[in-house]
């Protein structure tokens, strides 16, 4: 069993309090403004997920327009989530094969894809122990759709090559099952709100424009400090999806004033 790391920091501890931050997070100015409902017989059209891991209060808004995007669409059957390994520990990719613990139950974790993956991409509990990048995703998860399964990956090396070949390993271990990716990156990082925006959309629209590499020669070229660029590069290339749509783009400093913010982006791909 995984057990919470940011309960009572990044979200509430307690189910019903959980619940009801994850509500004002969809009914939110900078949400989407209602609370949506899966719909079980959605098209499924939707690919992949590009999705923030702030605090609720802070990026749950963005997050919500992915979540409604996604119960629209009808949740997939498994989310293979991807994102950075914050804390550095365990091997430069890994999985988890453990049940997250959270306030509102446990999430199982997809074992039949984790074990195709396992030789190449190593289970490793370290490195998901302290992470909160995959857990502040699912409250909205559970929220939606409980019966998701996930599989857990985080990196430490982003590079093209390792996403590259990440993407491949994992498009042969999803073929046959109905499987989307997300990947969880946050973007400029601390900086003024101005420079946030304009460094931000250099990046969203290599995305929007579906230019892998484009994604990290911007990162690199412009010392954005995007803590996530592996994973979306990873999503865009796994996902076989062929375009992109950003649903909203936001900063801390528009939840609450503060000098220096931190950029939070949601988008869909098909």
């Amino acid at each position: 069993m995984r057990y919470p790391a940011v309960a009572g920091s990044f979200y509430p501890k307690h189910e019903d309090d959980l619940k009801a931050a994850i509500e004002d997070a969809f009914e939110s100015k900078l949400g989407p403004g209602y609370i949506p409902t899966l719909d079980p017989e959605g098209p499924r059209t939707l690919k992949g997920y590009i999705n923030p891991h702030a605090g609720v209060t802070y990026s749950g808004p963005v997050s919500a327009h992915t979540f409604a995007a996604m119960a629209k669409d009808g949740f997939p059957e498994t989310l293979v989530i991807i994102g950075p390994n914050h804390h550095a520990l365990g091997p430069l990719v890994a999985t988890t094969n453990q049940e997250f613990l959270m306030p509102m139950g446990k999430v199982k974790v997809d074992l039949e894809i984790v074990e195709k993956i396992e030789r190449r991409v190593p289970v490793n509990h370290d490195a998901h122990s302290l992470e909160h990048c995959i857990e502040v995703q699912l409250p909205f998860i559970q929220y939606l759709a409980p019966e998701t399964k996930i599989v857990p990956i985080v990196m430490i090396d982003q590079t093209y090559d390792t996403a590259f070949n990440l993407a491949a390993i994992l498009t042969e271990a999803c073929k046959g099952r109905d499987v989307a990716y997300l990947a969880t990156t946050d973007f400029s990082h601390y900086v003024p709100a101005e420079t946030a925006k304009e460094q931000d959309m250099k990046i969203i629209d290599r995305i929007l424009n579906f230019d892998v590499p484009g994604v990290i020669d911007t990162v690199t070229s412009n010392k954005i400090t995007m803590c996530g660029y592996g994973p979306v590069m990873t999503a865009m290339l796994a996902s076989g999806a062929q375009s992109a749509e950003l649903l909203r783009y936001a900063t801390s400093g528009d939840v609450c004033e503060m000098k220096d913010v931190v950029g939070y982006a949601s988008l869909i791909m098909k």
